[in-house]
């Protein structure tokens, strides 16, 4: 017998021009809620929130469930647009500014389990014109927008290339990569802008000459600062060539030291990424500042809370969500976040009923003969001959009817007779 399909939920066709879901909220409440998540460092609080303004009320592992879903919809998604990218290499867009600022770092969050994940993140903005700002030239940028995830450093700028690709990194008539100097990142530079103008932060160089400073004069805070003071106008002013040649004055004066010959060699490696009277002669910044600001704006500031220790597999999620806000492109994203929402819920409905009606087809199918297995031969036990005499013991005993013996204590019971005679008649009066 075929098995009927059960009746289940599906999508009535007015449910896609409302932009309804399977989900027990409206659209609007359902963007409340991951809104909120996505912000306030609490999904209770978001719970709360959604309470207050909208009256819905739902549990906080309801709450995070939609907000994680609504983030892994996302991260797949750009991680499908990086495959087209890929595959099709198209030309891309034009640059929002002729001259944009670059830069990649990381910050460390808390997982379960007590251990700790590095999130790497990278910015971009349009670099503006300078500033006067406490008696020097000053370069901001604005405009910024940002991708995380948390991902081994190849697969991390393998996967920002939607990023690099949507702000038209490539059409850019310059580009200022402003880094700490870590290895990884400049293979991060060489993937997504080969050509880009390689800045340290000035502020980084200045806490590696800090360092020495204060190995070389431990106990002479007056002394350190001064020579601090001297080397970091030098470097600003007129580049590292006499900075170096100072501390490298030093290291031969102490050898002994291994801090001075330590911070020598990284900053010696990085002697062509610290021009910076050149850099600031075109009007580009010296310091990492908007990348530092996201690294505390995108990540610390959601998923860095007192107690919070997040499953890797719903950081990329949350993440993802952060990047959105904090690019400003709420409104672009929400749609297609929604889409793929509804598009998620339709293939796994499809694939119940695809288990369904292939369970139902094997039940129905009819079984070949040769998988029948053939019946064992049945044994019967021996048969009496009923022509040959048998012992008493071995015969069945006869099925007849049977009634009690005469002297059968039943025939003696006092049930339907006079147990006790009276011995004396009453007579009337």
């Amino acid at each position: 017998m075929a098995c009927v399909r059960n009746v289940g939920r599906a999508f009535f066709p007015l449910d896609e021009e409302l932009e309804l879901t399977s989900e027990r909220l409206t659209p609007h409440a359902h963007a409340c809620l991951v809104r909120y998540s996505a912000i306030i460092p609490s999904f209770e609080k978001a719970r709360e929130e959604l309470a207050f303004a909208l009256k819905v009320d739902i549990s906080e592992p309801t709450a995070r469930r939609y907000t994680q879903a609504a983030g892994k919809v996302y991260v797949d998604g750009q991680t499908a647009e990086v495959e087209r990218l890929e595959r099709e290499t198209p030309a891309a867009p034009a640059a929002g500014s002729e001259k944009l600022f670059f830069s990649v770092d990381g910050a460390m969050v808390p997982l379960v389990g007590g251990e700790w994940a590095e999130v790497k993140t990278m910015t971009i903005g349009e670099i503006q014109a300078p500033v006067w700002e406490n008696g020097e030239w000053v370069v901001h940028s604005q405009e910024h927008s940002y991708f995380s995830r948390i991902a081994e450093a190849n697969t991390f700028r393998r996967l920002a290339l939607v990023e690099s690709y949507w702000r038209g990194i490539e059409n850019a008539k310059t580009i200022a990569a402003v880094t700490d100097g870590a290895e990884w990142e400049q293979g991060f530079i060489d993937f997504h802008c080969r050509n880009a103008v390689r800045i340290l932060d000035f502020p980084h160089a200045g806490e590696h000459i800090h360092t020495i400073a204060q190995a070389v004069w431990e106990t002479d805070e007056q002394a350190s600062q001064a020579w601090l003071t001297e080397q970091l106008h030098t470097l600003k002013s007129s580049g590292p060539e006499d900075v170096l040649a100072s501390i490298n004055a030093l290291h031969n004066q102490h050898p002994q030291v291994e801090a001075v010959q330590d911070n020598f060699a990284y900053l010696e490696k990085r002697q062509e990424h610290m021009r910076y009277p050149a850099y600031q002669a075109q009007g580009l910044p010296i310091g990492s500042g908007a990348m530092e600001s996201g690294n505390k704006v995108v990540v610390e500031a959601r998923l860095k809370g007192a107690g919070m220790h997040w499953a890797p597999k719903n950081v990329n999620p949350m993440l993802a969500l952060r990047n959105i806000l904090c690019s400003g492109r709420w409104e672009e994203a929400w749609p297609q976040i929604l889409t793929g929402l509804r598009m998620a819920e339709r293939q796994r409905k499809k694939e119940r009923l695809e288990n369904k009606r292939s369970v139902c087809q094997a039940a129905a199918s009819p079984i070949a003969d040769d998988t029948i297995p053939a019946k064992a031969e049945q044994v019967l036990p021996p048969q009496p001959d009923p022509h040959k005499a048998e012992p008493d013991d071995l015969m069945p005993p006869a099925n007849k009817p049977h009634r009690p013996a005469a002297n059968h204590p039943w025939r003696r019971s006092p049930i339907g007779k006079a147990k006790y005679l009276p011995t004396n008649s009453f007579s009337k009066n």
